[in-house]
């Protein structure tokens, strides 16, 4: 059997609970995909992007209803180790990848103030770019449930603000394009599960600076990797401390919240106070 036959496979039997039926649930909860959507997947080279890629050309073949994507890898100053290791992912798992050249590590190489946020933002630019032109109305991330409850937490704990990471998004600067996280409810631990059990081998970090088998310096030293540690020391506490935070940003009581905001508008519990007593 074909290697990307057994992959693809192994995603809807032996990851069938843990993948495949969480991967389903989101896109169902939360509407991702709709009738004659055209999905730019975009792959970074990495676990999450690559099994994003299999679940949506898995379930290409057994929706009731069409949908279009395309497998988009945007190159922003790869490595040629790097870029090789990409290319021959997609080859071994048979996902049919289109590049697109932006030489954003130039631009950000000798940035000190947060270059990753500045990196971020302008891949994230360039792949609404590249979609639209390819008549995609939607990009597909493969941000997962532990992204989630990392960015809740970092917004709490260094944004004071109580937010989230959102499902999807409407793009404010490409109209008519959103952005899409059908992983939104997979866990990391059942990903890096499904990547040991096919024996592949992903990018760690697509940084320039980084090899491909190397965890990035600054990644070890993120907030991000302070927030799973935090995460860890409460599961020891609450086995359900993951579920408990995902679930509070779809249960938030505007009764018991000191003020909000949506858009320009804010709010202030004050101004209604006194007309309930």
């Amino acid at each position: 059997m074909e290697k990307h036959i057994e992959v693809e496979r192994s995603i809807i039997k032996k990851y069938r609970k843990d993948i495949w039926k969480r991967f389903i649930a989101g896109i169902n909860e939360y509407k991702l995909i709709e009738p004659g959507d055209k999905i730019a997947v975009c792959i970074s080279g990495g676990k999450d992007s690559m099994l994003l890629a299999k679940c949506i050309q898995h379930l290409q073949k057994i929706s009731d209803f069409p949908f279009e994507a395309k497998y988009l890898v945007l190159d922003p100053g790869y490595s040629p180790e790097n870029r090789n290791r990409i290319i021959e992912n997609a080859k071994l798992l048979n996902v049919p990848i289109e590049i697109f050249d932006a030489r954003i590590f130039d631009y950000v190489v000798d940035v000190n103030d947060n270059p990753c946020y500045l990196c971020a933002r302008m891949r994230r630019g360039h792949l609404y770019k590249n979609a639209q032109n390819l008549g995609c109305n939607k990009i597909a991330l493969g941000h997962h449930f532990d992204d989630v409850i990392e960015t809740t937490l970092l917004n709490v704990f260094y944004g004071s603000q109580a937010g989230t990471m959102m499902p999807k998004l409407h793009s404010t600067n490409f109209p008519g394009m959103e952005l899409i996280r059908p992983l939104y409810m997979v866990r990391e631990r059942d990903i890096k599960a499904w990547v040991r059990y096919n024996d592949l081998t992903f990018l760690n970090c697509a940084c320039a600076f980084t090899k491909a088998d190397e965890q990035s310096e600054h990644e070890t030293l993120s907030k991000r990797k302070e927030m799973k540690e935090l995460i860890s020391h409460f599961r020891k506490i609450n086995p359900n401390v993951e579920t408990s935070i995902f679930m509070s940003m779809h249960n938030v009581n505007l009764e018991t919240v000191i003020g909000y905001r949506k858009g320009e508008e804010t709010y202030n519990f004050l101004q209604d106070y006194y007309d309930k007593n």
